[in-house]
């Protein structure tokens, strides 16, 4: 017996209901498949040129809609900027996460956590705060 989920269900929380019940057999193999929200999908960037294919996006040019995963664009999909082939990309993880691997995330007082854009501010305001202090030298008598 399987339970059909309510059309109101969120689907990024898709579970087999028969599963999770307890109902299934013994002989019975369940098939579960992770569904993965736009968001949680792994972004790939081009190597040529820098072009970074997010999920969330999409492609305009080659009309591949929102939330289609890297690994579901067809064969002959190519990069929209340099036309390098779907075997230039690399993985970059998805978007706005912590780079670096992620046993090391809890080292380094907090800073590991923040996201490439956190540490960008971080780091070029620090370096503008230092300028500013240095400048302010020029006024002491």
């Amino acid at each position: 017996m399987s339970v059909e989920p309510e059309p109101s269900a969120n689907a990024s929380e898709s579970v087999d209901l028969a599963t999770a019940s307890g109902d299934a057999l013994e002989g019975d193999s369940v098939n579960e498949v992770a569904v993965l929200a736009p968001e949680d999908m792994d972004c790939y960037e081009c190597r040529s040129c820098g072009y970074s294919y997010e999920p969330v996006k999409g492609d305009n040019r080659a009309k591949i809609p929102m939330g289609t995963a890297f690994e579901e664009l067809p064969l002959n999909w190519r990069c929209p900027v340099c036309s390098a082939p779907k075997k230039q990309f690399s993985n970059i993880g998805p978007v706005n996460s912590p780079s670096g691997f992620k046993e090391n995330l809890n080292f380094g007082l907090g800073v590991n956590r923040l996201t490439p854009g956190q540490k960008n501010i971080l780091i070029f305001g620090a370096l503008a705060l230092g300028f500013m202090f240095f400048i302010s030298l020029y006024g002491l008598k």
